[in-house]
C-alpha cells in the first residue's frame, strides 16, 4: 500500500511517506482466542468506544421514551375532546416530545455512527499492522485482491452492523416499551396484536439460515472480482501488449456473473421472506381494529385508548420491518469477520527474538554455513542445499549461476525475508535469527532488478529510505546513482510525480532511483540483485565508483550475469544446484572452469 503523495513546496519542509501520524493506532486488538464467537472476539475493539456508545444509547433511550409517549398523549387528547376539555396541554406536550425526539435522536445517531466509524478505522489499522508483520511466505500464497477485499468491503460490512445494529436494537427497546404500555391499556387487545408474532419468528429463523451461507459466497466472490481488477490494473501493459483485453473482460464478466448470482440469491431470499415478516404485524393491526372497534362500540374501551393502541401497533411494524435487514447485516458481518480474522490470526513466520543481539557498529562479514532452503509454497524441492561460503567485511563478491540456481534466494535469506530450513546465515558472526529485524535490515539492503517505486515524487521515493535525511544527502544519493541528469530533465525535477510503480520512467531510470534510495540508507552490506541490468555499462561503472567512494569498507554482493558487472568484483562465487561449486578470480574461473564459461556464454547470448 503506497503512501499518499505529499507536498514538496520547500526542501526543508518536505514530508516523506511513512512519517505522517494523523490517526492514533488502535488501542486494543481482537481477542486472540479463536474458539470464541466472532462478536466476542471483536469485543475489545468495540469496548474501546464504550463512552461514545454509552452517550449514544442513553440519548437513544430518551428519544425512545419520547416516541412511546406520543401515542399515549394523542389518545388522552382524543379523550379530552370527547369530554369537552381543552386540548392545549396535549398540543404543547406533543411539541415538547417532538423537540426531545429530534434532539436526542440526533445525539444518539451521531454518536453511534461515530463509534461505528472508529471501530472500522481501528480494524483497518489492525489489519494493516498485521500485514506489515507478515512474512514473504504469506504474500507468496495470498492474492492481493483478496487482501484488498477483506480490508475494505469486509470491514465495511462489520462497520455497517455496528452503525445500524444499535439503531435496530433501539427499535426493539421501543417494541418492548410499547408492548408494556399496550398491556396497561388493554391486555386483551395486546394478546390480539401479538397473535401473528410467532409466525414472524419462524420466518426470521428460516431467513437467517438461508442468508449466512449466501453472505459468505457474496464476500468471497467480491474478493474474486477485486483480484481480477487489481491484476489487470497492475498488468495493464502486459494485457495490452498481447491484445488480451477481450479475454480479460470475459474473465471479469464471468466473475461478475457469479457475484450477480450470489447477490441475486440474497435479494430473492429477502424478497421471499421480508414481505411476510412485515405483513404479519399489519395483520395484527387489522385484528386490533376489528376487536377494539367492537369493544369501543360496546363501551368497554375509550376511543382515545383505541387510537393510542392502534398507533402503538403501527410503531410495532417498524422493528419488524427492520428485522430482515438486521438479520442480513448480521450474517454479512459474521461472514466478513471470519475472513478478517483469517488475516489477524495469521502468525508471522519471521519475528524478532525475545532478547535480540544488537548491531550498533556492524562490520559487514557474511557467512552461509551448510544452508538448506525450500520456498514454503513450493513442492518441497530444495533451492539451496548444503550451501556454504564466506564474504569478508569490505569485500565485493559476485555470485554467478544459471537461472534457478538460487542466486536471488541468497539475497532473500540474508536480510531474513525467509528463514533457512537448516544451517545458519550469519552477519558479523551472529545468526541472523538472533538479531533484531530493524538492526539487520538497516545493515543489509537489497536492490532488485525490478524495483518498486511509489506513485509520488522522485524526491519522496529516494527519501523513503531515510525520512529524516536532509535534502542535500538525498540529492547526493541521486547524483551517485547517476540519476541527476535525467531527473533534472523531468518537468519538475525532483518534485516530479512519477506515476504508479514509476512506470512513467524507463527501466534503467527506475533502477537508478532504487539505487539512490539504497545509497541514502547507507547500509554496511549492499546486495545488488541484477540491479543494474537495464543500465548501460558506462553508467554502471560510474555507479560502482560512487559506491566504493561513499564507503570503501562496504560489503557488496553482486548477483549478476553481465561481464561488466562481474568484472567489478574482488571474487566470484559460482553456484549450481543450490551449492557453491567454484570460487575465485573471474579470469581464472573463465580459464579453468568449463561450467563457468558455459554459464557466461549462455547469458551473453541472452543479452545479445
Amino acid at each position: 500500500m503506497p503512501p499518499s503523495p505529499t507536498p514538496t513546496l520547500e526542501a526543508t519542509e518536505r514530508v516523506v511517506p511513512g512519517t505522517e501520524s494523523r490517526f492514533p493506532p488502535p488501542r486494543r486488538g481482537i481477542d486472540p482466542d479463536s474458539g470464541k464467537g466472532w462478536l466476542r472476539r471483536l469485543a475489545p475493539v468495540v469496548w474501546s468506544q464504550k463512552a461514545v456508545f454509552l452517550l449514544g444509547i442513553t440519548s437513544g433511550l430518551l428519544a425512545t421514551t419520547a416516541t412511546v409517549l406520543v401515542p399515549l398523549t394523542v389518545g388522552n387528547g382524543v379523550d379530552a375532546v370527547d369530554d369537552g376539555e381543552s386540548v392545549t396541554p396535549f398540543v404543547v406536550a406533543l411539541f415538547v416530545l417532538a423537540a426531545c425526539r429530534v434532539a436526542f435522536g440526533f445525539v444518539y445517531r451521531f454518536n453511534l455512527f461515530r463509534a461505528a466509524h472508529r471501530i472500522e478505522a481501528d480494524l483497518r489499522n489492525l489489519i494493516y499492522e498485521r500485514l506489515t508483520e507478515l512474512s514473504f511466505g504469506y504474500w507468496d500464497r495470498i492474492q492481493s485482491g483478496q487482501v484488498i477485499s477483506r480490508a475494505n468491503s469486509d470491514i465495511r460490512s462489520i462497520q455497517l452492523l455496528f452503525a445500524f445494529g444499535p439503531l435496530i436494537a433501539m427499535q426493539l427497546v421501543l417494541l418492548i416499551v410499547a408492548l408494556v404500555v399496550m398491556a396497561v391499556i388493554d391486555l386483551g387487545l395486546t394478546a390480539v396484536a401479538l397473535a401473528p408474532l410467532p409466525f414472524v419468528f419462524i420466518i426470521g429463523v428460516r431467513l437467517r439460515n438461508r442468508i449466512f451461507p449466501l453472505s459468505w459466497v457474496v464476500q468471497a466472490r467480491q474478493a474474486d472480482v477485486a483480484t481480477i481488477v487489481d491484476e489487470n490494473i497492475q498488468g495493464t501493459r502486459v494485457v495490452k501488449a498481447f491484445a488480451q483485453e477481450k479475454r480479460q473482460l470475459q474473465l471479469l464478466a464471468e466473475a461478475a456473473r457469479r457475484l450477480r448470482w450470489a447477490g441475486t440469491e440474497v435479494a430473492d431470499t429477502r424478497a421471499t421472506h421480508a414481505p411476510a415478516m412485515e405483513a404479519f404485524p399489519r395483520l395484527g393491526l387489522a385484528l386490533v381494529l376489528l376487536y377494539g372497534g367492537v369493544q369501543a362500540i360496546d363501551g368497554n374501551i375509550q376511543v382515545g385508548s383505541l387510537v393510542a393502541f392502534s398507533a402503538y401497533v403501527v410503531l410495532l411494524a417498524t422493528p419488524f420491518r427492520m428485522v430482515g435487514f438486521m438479520l442480513l447485516q448480521w450474517q454479512r458481518a459474521s461472514a466478513a469477520s471470519v475472513r478478517v480474522f483469517e488475516i489477524l490470526d495469521e502468525t508471522p513466520a519471521i519475528v524478532d527474538p525475545s532478547d535480540p543481539v544488537r548491531l550498533p557498529n556492524p562490520e559487514g562479514r557474511i557467512e552461509f554455513d551448510r544452508v538448506r532452503f525450500a520456498y514454503p509454497v513450493s513442492d518441497g524441492t530444495d533451492v539451496l542445499s548444503e550451501l556454504s561460503f564466506t564474504v569478508e567485511a569490505g569485500e565485493t563478491v559476485a555470485i554467478v549461476g544459471s537461472t534457478g540456481s538460487g542466486k536471488s534466494t541468497i539475497a532473500r535469506l540474508l536480510p531474513r525475508f525467509y528463514d533457512v530450513d537448516a544451517g545458519v546465515v550469519r552477519v558479523d558472526g551472529h545468526d541472523v535469527r538472533s538479531l533484531s529485524l530493524q538492526d539487520l535490515r538497516h545493515t543489509v539492503n537489497v536492490v532488485t532488478d525490478d524495483p518498486f517505486l511509489f506513485a509520488t515524487s522522485v524526491y519522496d521515493n529516494v527519501a523513503f529510505a531515510r525520512p529524516d535525511a536532509p535534502p542535500h544527502l538525498v540529492e547526493e544519493a541521486i547524483a551517485d546513482a547517476v540519476a541527476a541528469d535525467f531527473v533534472a530533465d523531468l518537468p519538475h525535477g525532483v518534485d516530479t510525480e512519477i506515476g504508479e510503480r514509476g512506470l512513467t520512467l524507463s527501466g534503467g531510470q527506475r533502477q537508478r532511483l532504487a539505487l539512490a534510495r539504497a545509497l541514502l540508507a547507507d547500509p554496511k552490506i549492499l546486495v545488488l540483485d541484477d540491479a543494474t541490468s537495464a543500465i548501460d555499462v558506462a553508467v554502471e561503472e560510474r555507479i560502482h565508483e560512487a559506491i566504493r567512494r561513499r564507503q570503501a569498507d562496504r560489503t557488496t554482493i553482486l548477483i549478476a550475469h553481465r561481464l561488466s558487472t562481474i568484472a567489478l568484483a574482488d571474487r566470484v562465487l559460482l553456484i549450481d544446484g543450490g551449492r557453491i561449486i567454484a570460487s575465485g578470480d573471474h579470469h581464472r574461473l573463465l580459464a579453468e572452469n568449463p561450467r563457468y564459461s558455459a554459464i557466461l556464454a549462455d547469458t551473453t547470448e541472452g543479452d545479445a
